[in-house]
């Protein structure tokens, strides 16, 4: 039997995640950072161009945005920090160099918590969140000729950057992809940037080495990039597992490089050569002055911090008696946990069973018709026409008995569609459920004169009679009957003609 690579080797995985920051402006210049719609080289000046004389100024909401990150991540934020130039020579570097951090960076030594499904939760190390400049894009294409040429666009050139570096403590593709999800969720969570991989916005390196089980020393590191999806990190990180286990199986060793992700292919092909530690030559960025943070400062920024997601999925368990799961889904972003909690704001001043009652109701629509709905459309719950209240409105209906719960569903599919409230549409199309005794009385009379064999079926002892003369009174009703009215109502005539 062939041992699987789990159990032959361990799997050692660190990752760096690039993150533009949602800033008005460039790091180091006024020059507009949204450039994902305008023409090429349209958001430029002569600092982020690196035209001679000129000299940088340090975005102070970049670096607030840095620290919120860094204290959502449990980083130790120091008083002292200062930029450095990172020295190497690359088109998209008009400078020669970027202006990065080194040795002293914004934080460090922080951790992140994750969860694979079924296994028990863990830390993983954040080693620093720091700042730094994002370079210039390159575009490649070919000519008539077949000449390759690049064409450079410096509009993205100076938006901050964010990097944060992980500890190399995750031990597979699935850990892997679940501290890219969570990092994603808390930097959505506080607002400081989309953490779009599709658009470029939250870009990962991995790098990845295998060793015997049970070794102490690391194996040789192989770092791959091109990936744009969680999807593709999982892919190119399982690939490379398999690639390594067979190398190393052969016994050959594996050279420590850089490799990229083929999408098509589903394998990684080499690059280039790390044999040697590229010298990046740092030193301290002459132009900028040291960054000195006080503990006031970081305080009011952690006080401003919103209830970041492991927290509130917490507390949505404990305070609305929610299962993980429904809990899980309804925190995956804050915009969807606040439409949460403002749709159950008129429960507050009911008793605790009623609380709870209307908590789950909202959970289930939430993640049941209302998701269906959304992702139909392609729409974020933001975007959604429906109103939190209404939402609450329309379970109130059917708490009342006002509409049934096979009617809501009809009535919130027109809620989503127009953004009416519920009693509107209710009243518009004539929906109201019908309680009352007489009324349905008379409607059952008539399902058991038009359905004799029925009513044969269920004094020869055949229940299976009721549920068919339940479904026709409620036909006739089109569904707008009380089911446990009529229920009832219906027994008791087909005892009474028994």
């Amino acid at each position: 039997m062939t041992t699987t690579p789990a159990t032959r080797y361990e799997t050692v995985i660190g990752l760096e995640v690039h993150v533009q920051l949602l800033t008005e402006r460039k790091m180091f210049c006024g020059c507009n950072a949204a450039y994902a719609d305008a023409a090429p080289n349209t958001h430029v000046c002569p600092v982020c161009m690196a035209l001679p004389g000129v000299l940088p100024v340090i975005n102070r909401k970049a670096v607030e945005y840095t620290v919120m990150a860094a204290l959502a991540l449990n980083c130790e934020i120091p008083a002292f920090s200062k930029f450095d130039r990172k020295n190497y020579p690359y088109p998209d570097l008009l400078k020669g160099y970027q202006i990065s951090q080194f040795d002293l960076p914004l934080s460090q030594n922080g951790w992140l918590e994750i969860q694979v499904e079924g296994e028990e939760p863990r830390r993983v190390g954040v080693t620093r969140c720091h700042l730094e400049e994002d370079t210039a894009r390159l575009t490649h294409k070919t000519d008539g000729a077949g000449q390759a040429y690049s064409l450079i666009d410096m509009n993205r050139s100076g938006v901050p950057l964010m990097e944060i570096v992980g500890e190399p403590d995750l031990r597979s593709p699935e850990e892997a992809r679940a501290y890219l999800v969570k990092l994603q969720r808390i930097l959505r969570y506080i607002g400081v940037s989309k953490a779009n991989m599709e658009e470029g916005n939250f870009r990962c390196d991995a790098n990845i080495s295998l060793r015997p089980v049970g070794a102490s020393e690391l194996g040789s590191k192989v770092e791959v990039k091109n990936m744009n999806s969680f999807r593709a990190v999982y892919n190119a990180l399982h690939a490379e597992v398999v690639r390594q286990t067979a190398e190393l199986d052969a016994g050959r060793r594996i050279p420590q490089e850089t490799r990229g992700w083929i999408e098509a292919d589903g394998s990684t092909v080499s690059q280039r050569s790390k044999e040697q530690a590229h010298d990046y030559r740092y030193f301290p960025e002459p132009d900028l002055p040291p960054v000195t943070l006080d503990a006031t400062y970081v305080d009011a920024i952690r006080a401003r911090l919103p209830e970041l997601p492991d927290a509130k999925h917490a507390r949505f368990e404990r305070e609305y008696g929610l299962p993980a799961y429904e809990a899980n889904l309804l925190t995956e972003t804050r915009a969807k946990a606040e439409y949460y909690e403002q749709s159950l704001a008129p429960a507050r001043e009911r008793d605790e069973a009623s609380r709870l009652r209307y908590a789950r109701q909202v959970a289930n629509w939430m993640v049941g018709d209302f998701a269906r709905l959304l992702n139909a459309s392609g729409l974020d719950i933001a975007e959604a026409r429906v109103r939190p209240a209404d939402l609450y409105g329309m379970i109130d209906l059917i708490e009342q008995g006002t509409i049934s719960g096979k009617i809501a569903k009809a009535v919130f599919e027109e809620m989503f569609a127009t953004g009416k409230p519920p009693a509107a549409i209710i009243k518009d199309l004539g929906l109201e459920q019908i309680s009352g005794s007489d009324e349905i009385s008379g409607i059952v009379d008539g399902v058991l004169d038009a359905n004799p064999k029925a009513v044969e079926d269920f004094r020869a002892g055949k229940q299976e009679a009721v549920k068919f003369l339940v479904g026709q009174a409620m036909r006739a009703t089109r569904g707008r009957a009380n089911p446990e009215t009529l229920t009832g109502i219906l027994k008791a005539k087909l005892e009474s003609k028994g």
